[in-house]
């Protein structure tokens, strides 16, 4: 049995956790799942405790047995023990209070068993006075999500490289196969399908920097700012030992805000990660419409490439397979784009000197990272590696296609290039053919200019073919 401001109430016996968890168990559910789900979570909370149990001990505010078995069970967890304790559901009301309250009381009862006392002794190690010492809710939590969204953040970086790589192994394969670009779905000029391979290696890679951007602003901390950061119960050089042993623990270079009131209020790093996720989702999802549209047939589409078949299609059209991986993938980042606007919303909402939103904008990026991940990764390994080229249908629809006449325009003119264009798409013969009959350009000098490393601008014209 415990008791807080509400009353007396029965906890499990085996829990590790105590009433405020309880409480916060029964108000809030929400998703059906808890925080532990998020294991980046836990640990950072398990940093900050540990950050705040070093500083409070230096400063000579917590004597150094309590301390050092507050942080021993901090260590405990940030190795990955007791994360099942954590059981409040991440949508909470209360800015995260009871995420909070989650984490004091699994530490201080892990802690009294490290000094050899039965949990509940908060006689001895209190959750709020010693766990919880110099702090606040306001600004363990938000530190707390900072380094989870950061270390998911590496390995979302990590995962984009790799499918990058996949992307880029795939465009060397495809180096020589020439077919036909298209705007608006219609036919342009000839390109490489190694060309448009290279294309999605370097949208996916180049936002790796944009995470390492949305990164540096998240290790700015408000870590000492307490209730509203006006420092209020906390010691004066708390705020940055804290920091700093912090930044010691994690092993990522935080910071303490340059204003800890500012700091506790805005959510503006919130804001600029949930665009970078937005953006790499667009990218994602863009890259797959184009690997369906590019596979769509077999006979009766683009046929272009072959994706990997990975599993039946249909339950009712035997033979039929359909672009799984990429459709999974074009789904994650539906959800990512949504999720965007909950954490937009849930920032816009925030009044005065405290977020109380910043529960949902947690779960949202928490799980965008996650999936987006896993997205990358099974499109990495399940999908891109196993494309194939139809070569002999692509080098087909080059030959045939009027938008081979662009690449005469300059010699002949745009006026003859838009008769020629127009006699080939009512006859269906070929543009070099026409070309050659009418006088236009000769048979060497077409070759020239519809050599395909011309075509696609891998190597220059010949002066004599370049128009002044």
């Amino acid at each position: 049995m415990e008791h807080d401001l509400v009353g007396d109430k029965e906890v499990p016996a085996d829990a590790y956790y105590g009433v405020h968890t309880v409480r916060a168990v029964e108000n809030f559910a929400i998703t059906g799942s808890a925080i532990a789900q998020f294991p980046d979570l836990i640990t950072s909370l398990a940093a900050v405790k540990q950050a705040a149990a070093r500083a409070n001990r230096d400063l000579g505010l917590l004597p150094p047995d309590i301390a050092g078995a507050i942080i021993g069970a901090c260590e405990e967890i940030g190795s990955g023990r007791l994360h099942e304790q954590f059981v409040v559901d991440p949508v909470q009301g209360g800015a995260g209070t009871s995420t909070n309250m989650n984490a004091n009381e699994v530490i201080a009862n892990r802690a009294l068993e490290i000094l050899g006392h039965p949990r509940g002794r908060y006689d001895v190690i209190h959750p709020l006075d010693h766990v919880n010492l110099g702090q606040s809710t306001n600004d363990v939590y938000p530190t707390a999500v900072r380094l989870a969204l950061v270390a998911s953040l590496r390995r979302l970086g990590a995962s984009l490289r790799a499918l990058a790589t996949a992307f880029t192994a795939k465009a060397t394969e495809f180096d020589d196969v020439l077919k036909m670009g298209r705007t608006q779905l219609q036919d342009a000029v000839p390109m490489t399908l190694g060309q448009e391979f290279t294309t999605y290696a370097v949208m996916i890679d180049e936002d790796r920097g944009r995470l390492d951007e949305a990164a540096a602003l998240l290790l700015e901390s408000n870590l000492g700012g307490t209730a509203i950061g006006t420092r209020i119960n906390g010691h004066p050089r708390y705020a940055e030992l804290a920091c700093r042993h912090l930044a010691d623990i994690s092993g990522e270079p935080v910071r303490p805000a340059g204003d800890f009131i500012e700091a506790t209020q805005d959510c503006g790093a919130f804001v600029q990660l949930s665009g970078v996720l937005k953006r790499v989702a667009v990218k994602l999802s863009k890259t797959c419409n184009d690997l369906r549209l590019m596979s769509s047939g077999p006979t009766a589409g683009f046929g272009e490439i072959n994706l990997p078949p990975v599993q039946a299609g249909s339950s009712i059209m035997p033979g039929k397979v359909n672009p799984v991986i990429p459709e999974v993938v074009n789904q994650v980042a539906f959800e990512v784009i949504g999720n965007d606007l909950t954490v937009t919303m849930a920032a816009e909402a925030g009044q005065l000197q405290l977020n109380a939103f910043e529960p949902v904008i947690a779960y949202s990026l928490l799980r965008s990272l996650t999936h987006l991940r896993a997205a990358c990764d099974t499109l990495a390994t399940r999908c891109v590696p196993g494309i194939t080229a139809n070569r002999e249908h692509l080098h087909d629809t080059v030959h045939r296609s009027i938008g081979l006449v662009t690449a005469l325009a300059p010699h002949i003119g745009y006026a003859a290039s838009t008769t020629l264009a127009r006699r080939a798409l009512a006859t269906g013969r070929g543009i070099k053919e026409l070309a050659t009959e009418a006088g236009l350009l000769t048979t060497e000098q077409l070759d020239t200019i519809l050599r395909p490393e011309n075509l696609t601008g891998r190597t220059p014209l010949p002066e004599a073919l370049v128009m002044p």
